[in-house]
């Protein structure tokens, strides 16, 4: 794609546009939102990856368009694993609930920043570097097999940057309201909001490190690989909020992102083969790439839904309704924990 300065600079100004309502609505108003609220950002948010991936297949080809549909699904789907640790994250620093929007989104424009940076330096990597689709591949390919094995339990450990910042920084014991800064006597120090946001800014670079080869191996074109990243991304925070009504369901996500993972990496080890004059070695069309993807996320979806189902209807039934409940807010992250570990 020979895409002139302009269309990047429209897009990335429509982004940030995106970014500063968003900032805007959660500034003004910060507070728990309700479970109507979050699913209705998260449809806006889908919808607009919908209507840009039909435009460029509109303007650029259907090839184009389905490598970002193909890309945007996966990086979507690798994104929502993230979101356990952002919820262990969160209840380490007992983050006051009124003010985990604020943090939720400043983390993730961190996110995207340091994404674009490792999505620059990888595109450059990889018209100089054609074996890197063999390590790409081989490492995808581990990183199903790790999928598919145990799981350990979600821990967070703090990360080089994280403790950079606190060694650096002098960090107040408390949190002040939402300021990242405060003084006291005299002394100007940061605040434990500025650490939590870097805390899952840069914890999501280390997801980066397997969703940003996967998106590699679906397309090569760094304009649809910066566009699928930031709608992933854009989505995340009121994501977070469902995470208790949703993922405690999808109790097969790890099995099917590992049959993405591990697809994706043999596609890459077989096109690295086809572009070395392998003759047996075929190219595999975006298509059957997207009905992978597809078919796979919506197959591990119902089959999820099913078990739980049916495991619900085999749990005895509680006989008194919590008071003070409605249907309007969702269980928290931290409670939808708890009950999978009592589980």
């Amino acid at each position: 794609m020979n895409l002139p300065g302009w269309v990047w600079a429209v897009t990335i100004t429509a982004f940030l546009v995106m970014i500063a309502i968003d900032f805007y609505l959660v500034a003004r108003n910060p507070r728990d939102p309700s479970f109507r609220e979050c699913v209705a950002w998260v449809s806006f948010y889908i919808m607009a990856a919908v209507v840009f991936g039909l435009i460029l297949t509109g303007t650029a080809g259907a090839t184009y368009g389905g490598q970002f549909f193909a890309g945007w699904l996966t990086e979507y789907s690798l994104s929502v694993d993230n979101l356990f640790v952002f919820v262990i994250i969160m209840s380490r620093f007992a983050v006051p609930v009124k003010y985990r929007q604020k943090v939720l989104l400043i983390g993730i424009v961190i996110a995207l920043l340091l994404r674009g940076v490792f999505i620059a330096a990888g595109a450059q990597a990889i018209t100089r570097f054609d074996w890197l689709f063999y390590l790409f591949g081989a490492f995808l390919i581990y990183t199903a097999i790790k999928l598919v094995g145990p799981q350990q339990e979600d821990e967070f450990s703090e990360n080089v940057a994280l403790r950079a910042v606190r060694r650096v920084l002098p960090t107040t014991e408390s949190y002040h309201g939402a300021s990242v800064l405060t003084r006291i006597d005299g002394r100007r120090m940061v605040t434990p909001m500025l650490i939590v946001m870097v805390a899952i800014g840069t914890t999501d670079l280390l997801f980066a490190l397997d969703s940003i080869p996967a998106i590699f191996g679906l397309t090569q074109e760094p304009y649809l690989v910066f566009t699928a990243n930031t709608f992933a991304l854009m989505g995340l925070r009121q994501l977070y909020f469902l995470i208790g009504a949703l993922l405690d369901r999808l109790v097969y996500l790890s099995k099917g992102l590992a049959l993405i993972l591990a697809f994706i990496g043999v596609k890459l080890v077989l096109e690295a083969l086809h572009h070395d004059g392998v003759g047996w070695a075929p190219e595999v069309p975006i298509l059957a790439s997207l009905a992978v993807i597809i078919g796979t996320l919506l197959i591990t979806t119902v089959a999820s839904l099913l078990k739980t189902r049916r495991d619900g209807q085999r749990a005895p039934q509680p006989t008194a309704v919590p008071t003070g409940t409605t249907d309007d807010q969702p269980r928290t992250p931290e409670v939808a924990m708890a009950e999978r570990d009592a589980s």
